[in-house]
């Protein structure tokens, strides 16, 4: 037997093979174990008990609730997403390359520092009453946490359309034209039907994302399952309610994954006839539509980013930022002091799971490959309370450790993570590796000396989302932080929450400051894929 293969019972697997299937099982043992025992803690009551609890009134308006959160949520942010996507894309709007960065910051905008700009923004104390002497009624409910999140959400579904209408074949909507098509046909059954796959893909993210939102519901006083899942398990007490809640959530989110993978099976959206397509042909707006199509970048880019930028400023200048530094900084360690490990450990985690999926494709390697998703489809804070009850039951030299808190994130974030790794590999050259094994390498070794060094860039670049990410991470620290841990998100969501909106002035600066890395990040990688 060689050094590169282990023998099985009639037949040779590699030894990388076997290596990268056993991590990449222990990695989803590690994922799904906690949610097991989520379960058993939630079917520990007899079956009235049970179901008494789902069928509080309560949880149907959590239900309700909820859908119409996610709902006014898309709604908002696709009135805003899409005519962006279309002036940069199909118009020669003039300087669409400044447009396309000023859409794109407000992911530096977390929806809890958003909720907390639009509250310091009204009020008899606000910046309006302050500033300009109009006084608004603080936002809260349904409506303040709407658009808090859709304020922060919509360029992720700004990416996918712009995506969309980039890639779109010309030639359908001249020919649609052509047989007599008003513009509105055109865009109703030929644009559109078209852009359905980077609808459905934005729509998922940015439902999962609300789904999963603790920070700005809770600011807003709006009652969905993560505020009350923390609730009941934290001041309430009731840990049956909240795991029973955990996982009606964890149902709805899966369920809304597997039917968006539903909806995409079976359609076909590229043509089909000879010859090839042509690009996107850019509408010439007149005077008139500038001004209108500048107007309208305007009113978005304002409400994004101009708002927060100016409530920050102005509650920063109510007080000296000189006396809060010493706290300030030790916030931001104690974030890095999880961020940097939690990016390292997710890249640990994701590289055997990318190497399966595309070195050793199989039925197991993609199954390995899905639960790697498991972790950012579940929302955080029922992912959290997972693993709280995982390690009170079965690992309490666990709970409230730093420790715990590192895994969690890498868990939450893997998907963060192999996405870059797997692209890596699928552009490296498999021949590279081939020669190296002929060279005498065994499997391991040609994946450290060869492999590794090939990709290390999609490394980095999964390593510093999940860094980023992990930084300004609120409910899942909410949750699993141990004593005394306070980083930014806890500190300034903390003091908003209390009405201290002076003293959160600062923290909230500092994880917009650090979050437009992130969006440095993503411009970056958009120029590189458009060129």
């Amino acid at each position: 037997m060689s050094a590169s293969t282990t023998t099985f019972p009639g037949r040779r697997l590699p030894a990388a093979r076997v290596i990268f299937s056993s991590l990449g099982l222990l990695t989803g043992v590690l994922m799904l174990l906690p949610l097991s025992y989520l379960v058993l803690r939630a079917s520990e009551a007899d079956f009235a008990t049970i179901w008494a609890l789902i069928m509080r009134p309560r949880t149907g308006q959590l239900i309700v609730n909820t859908a119409a959160l996610v709902a006014g949520v898309l709604v908002l942010s696709t009135f805003m997403a899409l005519p962006l996507a279309w002036l940069v894309s199909r118009t020669n709007l003039k300087a669409r390359r400044v447009v396309n960065v000023l859409v794109v910051l407000p992911l530096a905008v977390p929806g809890y520092v958003m909720a907390y700009a639009l509250i310091g923004l009204a009020g008899n104390y606000g910046f309006l009453n302050q500033i300009f002497g109009v006084t608004l009624p603080r936002p809260q409910g349904w409506w303040g946490a709407t658009l808090a999140l859709s304020l922060y959400t919509f360029p992720y579904l700004y990416l996918n359309l712009r995506a969309a209408f980039s890639g779109l074949d010309a030639s359908l909507e001249e020919s649609a034209r052509a047989l007599g098509a008003t513009p509105r046909e055109v865009f109703l059954r030929v644009t559109l039907p078209h852009l359905l796959p980077a609808l459905g893909a934005g729509w998922l993210v940015v439902g999962l994302y609300v789904l999963g939102d603790f920070g700005a519901v809770a600011l807003m006083r709006y009652d969905v399952f993560s505020s009350v899942i923390y609730t009941q398990y934290s001041v309430a007490f009731d840990r049956l309610y909240a795991s029973w809640l955990a996982l009606m959530l964890i149902a709805i989110a899966l369920s809304v994954v597997w039917w968006e993978s539903r909806l995409r099976e079976g359609a076909h959206y590229a043509r089909t006839g000879s010859g090839s397509g042509s690009g996107p042909r850019r509408v010439r707006l007149s005077r008139g539509g500038q001004i209108a199509g500048w107007g309208f970048v305007a009113l978005v880019v304002t409400a994004s980013i101009g708002l927060p930028v100016a409530v920050l400023t102005f509650w920063m200048t109510r007080s000296p930022v000189g006396p809060v530094l010493p706290d300030l900084l030790q916030a931001f360690g104690q974030s890095l002091s999880v961020a940097v490990p939690s990016a390292a450990l997710a890249a640990a985690l994701a590289l055997p799971m990318a190497v399966l999926a595309v070195r050793y494709p199989s039925r197991l390697s993609t199954f390995i490959n899905r639960i790697g998703f498991v972790g950012y489809a579940v929302p955080p804070l029922a992912f959290a309370l997972a693993f709280v009850f995982f390690s009170l039951q079965g690992a309490q030299f666990l709970y409230q450790t730093y420790a715990l808190l590192i895994m969690v994130y890498a868990l939450n974030f893997l998907a963060l993570a192999l996405g870059p790794i797997r692209s890596a590999l699928y552009q490296s050259r498999p021949s590279v590796e081939e020669a190296a094994r002929a060279l005498g390498y065994s499997g391991p070794a040609t994946f450290w000396h060869v492999t590794l060094p090939t990709i290390r860039p999609g490394v980095i670049a999964g390593m510093v989302l999940v860094f980023v990410i992990a930084m300004k991470e609120l409910p899942i620290a909410f949750l699993l932080s141990p004593t005394g841990f306070r980083p930014l998100a806890i500190t300034m969501f903390s003091r908003t929450s209390e009405g201290m909106l002076v003293d959160a002035a600062p923290y909230a600066a500092a994880i917009i400051a650090f979050s437009a890395v992130f969006v440095g990040f993503v411009l970056r990688h958009d120029r590189k894929a458009g060129s």
